[in-house]
């Protein structure tokens, strides 16, 4: 097969040279290099097709937080598909466009993490080259034309080797066959027989639920090459948008079409020079080379399943793929973090490390040193790799080295674990949990049962999963500040404390951080001794067993206890001299000065043991973030608001802050804005944060100073940012009028810069006089603005749909269900709240226009039919007919015209609707009898067809199912001319 693509290429490449003003494919000898082939897509489609090039974009979503990562070509271009591009923007302008595009599949809806290394094709990381047409531009004969041009003339592949697809309708729908695509495959030589139809599983692609969709049509490549059955990989999908897939799974057809194609150069290549997996391309090709230089493992040799033995060559595919991915996305600005697309790359990077070490026993450092390599490789179509790659390399290596520790410790954790087992013991589930519940081992439980079952060991997954029931609960209650089903010192306890001579917990050794140059924070840890533990029920006892809840009582603790609105800490102990067995510590409870540790214990513990603390590091940093981002808070809504305002309490975790102010009105949306760029102009300033205990009574007198009404220690903690606690506290300082000093026990930034950016999300009235603002910091943050920004420009295009005008009722109403949908947006997303309040005012006033505009078309709808029937009827004292309307309301106005042109006549019009249902409406004359009423006429004629009515004497209306219109209307002028 190679040697017949070369020489089909040598062909293209002689033909190309006499004819073709553009870039050739390639041209040396043999199969082109993976970046050829990338540059020959872009290339065709801007230089002969006249499509724009544009860039990639990150691999972070920007405005849409239904994604992780982005996981396809035609994310970016959301916007032009859905009609809210901004019309002023860059993007609106764009007609045929081509790129390739980073793409990311792993986490959420798409997620290929745990097929990759298993197979020869799954990756996490991959390039989707596309082209598109917007608008019309062209639609599907241009598209499969130029594709066909591309394949079988530019890349030269024979064309008795591809086949294709295209969608065979679907009767539940009622869409038809894409007969056209068909004929124009045809047209383009391809035979029937290699022309397949399939359902809309197969050849109808949809962007979501709800959103525009249409018929694709899929290009294939067979790799037998006519020896025997076909063997059929996907090269290319062709995607024609041309339906709009309604909440109530109903399509309509979409106002402009659009085309949107999607081939993954992986893939291609693969093809392109011959080879039947993605991992033997040059695109992996030298990395798989750096790997097997660096930690000496037996070449790469392409072996799956049980022929792969010792699982080399599944190593090598993880590592290549895992390090391309880690690369791009660093590059991009997503880094290994706790929640989200940094958990979803922490989790890559780990499993990276661990094959990488226990399978091809790499030394240290080794991923890091692999980073130059994918820039080189990738690096010329996406620069800022290159731009990057310092960083890169620094962020993998660190996270590589911290892992390999963790690792390291697991691993001497199960072993020992192991060997207590009998032969049909499971492992325990505290043990697993005890791995993965800290933040400083963090080993993903999914490795913990490959190293498990490496060993030939099952874990107990009905006890892991009780324990991650229970930790779920337990976080949604400290999330919600929820302080029941929590040990606790009672008074009595507190006594026989007090009478036993046990001193309270020194628990300064929590402030004991450094933060390096680099930014990173370093917590040591704390030697400590078991004063006292307690059983699950609050019972003082000398030891606890294997699997038990329990409060721990220590000399000294490193541990936050939860107070002044800061969640407690979290993270694990050790026995001192036995490191390999972890306690994990869920949370500590300040108890009348004593700090109540509530842990589980994997093993015995009993008091007089000697331990060692650590904390949960990226817990403790979210805490440290948050307390700063509320002293910040604080300070700029007195900025804001004038300095006598006073904060009525607040609340923090790792996830967001909420704090309650005393205020006479709600904050209005310009005084958000204010807060927040306060805030950021601090943060922006990197100002170095000041803590210092000082005599209670040196805080006294002091202008500005903040402190709530509580009953502060002597002495007491200043936290001041900016300015030294000293000169802030001085005799003639006016320092606390202008920055954020307040007294205050909770751990902090030693700089502003880390808290990133500040929003506040939501607003509400607790009672009169109080607000309650919710606030997210950082990363968060930032996807806040994006999704308020796309938001805005969603509203704005909606104002210029609704100023240009509808043609007809049923555009008026899409457009009045999209306003609709967009306030319920608007009202849940997590955006700036003073955007909220801003596109709610919009989108108010939207809604009201829209409602006019579709009273105004009803009008002259009605005005229109009722003419029409008057014509038809223009005798007799009664006109019972059918005539078409969109809506009920639509229905009675036309009743109502009929009425007012002609007082002395009765009307009742029924309106078949494509659901199956009927409309019914009706109105009795001025002089009719008593006893003939709109009601009960209806009514009778909504009976007879199975609905319901209602109304008054005068006017009415209902509904009703019924396949013989004709019996119907019998009915209502039997009814109406008995009555008259």
């Amino acid at each position: 097969m190679a040697v017949a693509l070369a020489a089909a290429a040598g062909k293209l490449r002689r033909a190309i040279g006499r004819s073709c003003p553009w870039q050739p494919f390639s041209t040396e000898p043999g199969p082109p290099h993976g970046a050829a082939v990338r540059d020959a897509f872009l290339s065709f489609f801007r230089d002969r097709h006249g499509h724009r090039l544009v860039p990639s974009a990150t691999v972070r979503p920007r405005g849409d937080p239904s994604l992780l990562f982005v996981n396809a070509g035609m994310n970016q271009f959301k916007p032009i598909f859905l009609g809210t591009v901004d019309p002023r923007s860059e993007m609106a302008g764009f007609r045929r466009v081509v790129n390739s595009q980073k793409c990311v599949r792993a986490g959420g809806r798409h997620n290929d993490l745990e097929d990759v290394g298993r197979d020869l094709s799954h990756h996490t990381f991959f390039e989707m080259l596309g082209n598109w047409a917007f608008g019309g531009e062209y639609f599907k004969e241009e598209a499969c034309s130029m594709a066909w041009e591309l394949l079988t003339q530019v890349y030269g592949i024979p064309e008795d080797r591809l086949w294709v697809s295209y969608f065979s309708g679907d009767s539940q729908t009622g869409l038809d066959p894409d007969l056209e695509t068909r004929d124009i495959w045809l047209s383009l030589g391809v035979p029937a027989s290699r022309v397949l139809s399939f359902g809309p599983q197969e050849n109808f692609w949809e962007m979501g639920d709800t959103g525009p969709c249409g018929p694709c049509t899929e290009i294939h490549y067979d790799l037998a090459g006519g020896v025997g059955s076909p063997q059929l990989v996907e090269l290319w999908n062709l995607v024609f948008m041309q339906h709009y897939r309604e909440a109530d799974g109903s399509l309509q057809l979409l106002p402009q079409r659009h085309v949107d194609t999607g081939m993954g150069l992986e893939r291609l290549v693969a093809v392109l020079q011959g080879k039947r997996s993605t991992y033997d391309t040059d695109l992996f090709s030298p990395l798989l080379d750096a790997i097997h230089q660096s930690c000496g493992a037996p070449p790469y040799s392409g072996r799956v399943g049980a022929a792969d033995e010792g699982r080399i060559d599944t190593a090598y595919r993880v590592v290549a793929d895992h390090i391309r991915t880690l690369s791009v996305c660093i590059a991009d600005g997503v880094s290994p973090g706790m929640s989200g697309a940094p958990l979803v790359l922490r989790r890559i990077l780990r499993r990276a490390v661990r094959y990488s070490t226990e399978v091809l026993q790499a030394p240290p450092g080794f991923l890091g040193s692999l980073v130059p390599v994918v820039v080189e490789t990738l690096g010329s179509a996406y620069p800022e790799l290159e731009k990057n790659s310092v960083k890169i390399a620094s962020l993998v290596s660190e996270d590589e080295a911290a892992f390999l520790a963790s690792l390291q410790r697991g691993r001497r954790i199960i072993d020992r674990t192991v060997k207590r087992l009998g032969p049909s013991d499971l492992f325990p589930a505290e043990v697993a949990w005890s791995l993965s519940l800290s933040g400083n081992l963090g080993i993903p439980l999914d490795l913990v049962e490959l190293m498990l079952e490496e060993k030939g060991v099952k874990l107990d997954t009905a006890g892991l999963e009780q324990l991650a029931q229970k930790e779920a609960q337990h976080r949604a209650q400290q999330a919600e500040a929820d302080q029941e089903d929590r040990l606790c010192l009672d008074v009595h306890a507190l006594e026989e404390l007090h009478r036993q001579g046990i001193p309270t917990t020194d628990d300064s050794p929590k402030y004991n951080y450094t933060l390096h140059p680099n930014g990173d924070y370093e917590f040591g840890l704390c030697e400590a001794r078991v004063l006292q533990l307690y059983s699950e029920t609050g019972t003082a006892v000398a030891s606890v067993g294997a699997g038990q809840r329990c409060g721990l009582l220590l000399d000294r603790t490193n541990f936050y206890a939860e107070q002044g609105g800061q969640a407690s800490d979290r993270g694990y102990l050790v026995r001192t001299g036995q490191q390999d067995v972890l306690f994990p510590v869920a949370g500590a409870q300040l108890c009348g000065g004593f700090i109540l540790h509530e842990a589980m214990a994997p093993e015995r513990l009993q008091v007089g043991d000697q331990v060692q603390l650590y904390v949960d590091k990226a817990w403790r940093m979210g805490c440290m973030v948050k307390h700063t981002a509320t002293h910040l808070l604080s300070w700029a809504l007195r900025q804001t608001l004038g300095p006598t305002t006073e904060q009525r309490g607040s609340h923090l975790i790792p996830e967001r802050l909420r704090f309650d102010v005393a205020t006479q009105t709600p904050l209005t949306t310009e005084q958000l804005r204010t807060v927040e760029s306060y805030v950021q102009e601090v943060v922006g300033q990197d100002k170095p944060v000041f803590m210092e205990e000082v005599p209670l009574a040196h805080t006294a007198h002091i202008p500005g100073l903040r402190s709530l009404d509580e009953v502060y220690p002597d002495p007491v903690r200043v936290v001041s940012i900016g300015v030294p606690v000293a000169h802030a506290l001085g005799p003639a300082s006016q320092a606390a009028m202008h920055t954020s000093v307040e007294l205050c026990c909770g751990t902090h930034l030693l700089s502003t810069g880390a808290v990133g950016d500040l929003v506040i999300i939501g607003e509400r009235q607790l009672v009169k006089g109080i607000t309650r603002l919710l606030a997210i910091t950082g990363e968060q943050a930032q996807q806040a603005r994006e999704v308020g920004q796309s938001l805005s420009q969603e509203v704005e295009a909606a104002s210029e749909r609704l100023s240009r005008g509808s043609r007809d009722l049923p555009e008026a109403h899409r457009l009045s269900k999209d306003i609709g949908r967009l306030t319920e947006v608007a009202e849940s997303a997590v955006i700036p709240q003073w955007q909220r309040q801003e596109l709610q005012t919009t989108l108010k006033m939207l809604q009201r226009r829209a409602n006019t505009a579709i009273r105004k078309l009803e009008k002259g709808q009605a005005t229109e039919k009722s003419q029409e029937l008057l014509k038809r009827h223009s005798e007799g004292p009664l006109i019972v007919d059918t005539v078409s309307a969109e809506s009920l309301s639509v229905l009675v106005k036309v009743v109502r015209q009929l009425c007012k042109q002609a007082p002395s006549i009765s009307v009742l019009l029924l309106s078949p609707q494509p659901t199956g249902s009927v409309l019914c409406a009706c109105q009795v004359a001025q002089d009719a009898t008593p006893t003939f009423t709109a009601e009960a006429w209806a009514l009778a004629v909504c009976s007879h067809m199975g609905g319901k009515a209602w109304g008054s004497r005068v006017v009415a209306q209902g509904t009703g199912h019924t396949a013989d219109l004709e019996a119907a209307l019998g009915t209502a002028r039997a009814y109406a001319l008995s009555q008259l």
